[in-house]
């Protein structure tokens, strides 16, 4: 018999959808952005402003409970990715055919789920069981999905410029337990704020830390191998100019943004990753999320 989620469960489930609005929410409004979307500008983009970011997040502000209890009920990566299919379409309705936050519905998707099967499990949200979970119980669909994507012909722009320059896409990244995410972009934003950076401050060198490593697929399709090696080259710089502990971090971020713009190039994969982390770094820190909804 299915056991459905108790009052204090359903509140939790809640908050984990609460959070990945607010991370996305967060996302957005951060600046600088190299070449992104934000309240300052629409960086390197003429088809979305961030009023599209924000029609996008109130259609999906359903979803991302939806996905959690999903996990909860340990639902086949089936019915995950039915639900993941359902938000894209209210996306794209919301936005007029703008892609907003497809990479966000599919990998903080899987993490609210991940996260919700933790909560029927009674176990603590950590990173490290997040990525335990996710790995355990749709690995297996992930990286079945991943090799099937591989042996068709390209569905998108992304996994077309992967496999022109042999790079990761968001779905290899998902069925390997999401790399980039734990083991760069969380534990750089972990480390500038317990070094005591402000919270725009440590969100810009999380970003800054996964630009240079990530296989950004979105940067390969707009600007081939060139407009990735160029991004990974600035972010790799402005960290060894000492991140945002350099005097002037704020002014040397605003010259790449200016300089992605100028060759319009927009690191989009990155931004999902640092909205995923935020959304980890949240929840992790709520005390007993199950028992004290926020």
């Amino acid at each position: 018999m299915t056991v459905r989620p108790s009052i204090a469960e359903h509140q939790a489930l809640q908050a984990l959808g609460r959070h990945a609005v607010r991370a996305l929410y967060a996302e957005v409004a951060l600046e600088p952005k190299p070449g992104l979307v934000s309240f300052r500008d629409c960086g390197s983009h003429t088809d979305m402003t961030a009023a599209t970011f924000v029609r996008s997040l109130f259609a999906l502000r359903h979803y991302f409970p939806a996905v959690a209890r999903a996990g909860f009920m340990d639902a086949p990566f089936s019915t995950l990715e039915n639900l993941g299919r359902c938000a894209e379409a209210r996306m794209l309705q919301a936005t007029g055919g703008v892609n907003t936050h497809r990479g966000a519905v599919f990998g903080l998707g899987l993490l609210c789920a991940s996260a919700g099967y933790l909560i029927a499990q009674d176990r603590s949200i950590t990173a490290r069981q997040l990525r335990e979970v996710l790995l355990e119980q749709w690995g297996h669909a992930l990286g079945r999905r991943a090799e099937e994507a591989r042996s068709r012909p390209p569905a998108s722009h992304g996994q077309r410029a992967a496999r022109c320059f042999g790079l990761r896409t968001a779905g290899d990244e998902a069925a390997l337990g999401f790399p980039t995410l734990f083991d760069t972009t969380l534990p750089a934003l972990q480390r500038a704020s317990s070094a005591g950076a402000p919270l725009r401050a440590a969100k810009v060198q999380a970003l800054f830390a996964t630009m240079a490593v990530l296989d950004d697929t979105n940067l390969a399709h707009r600007g081939a191998k060139a407009g990735l090696d160029l991004v990974r080259r600035r972010a790799q710089q402005f960290l060894a100019d000492g991140g945002v502990w350099q005097p002037d971090w704020l002014g040397q971020a605003r010259a790449v943004h200016a300089e992605l713009v100028r060759h319009r190039l927009s690191p989009g994969g990155s931004a999902d990753v640092l909205a995923s982390a935020c959304w980890v770094q949240a929840v992790v820190s709520v005390r007993a999320l199950h028992y004290a909804p926020v």
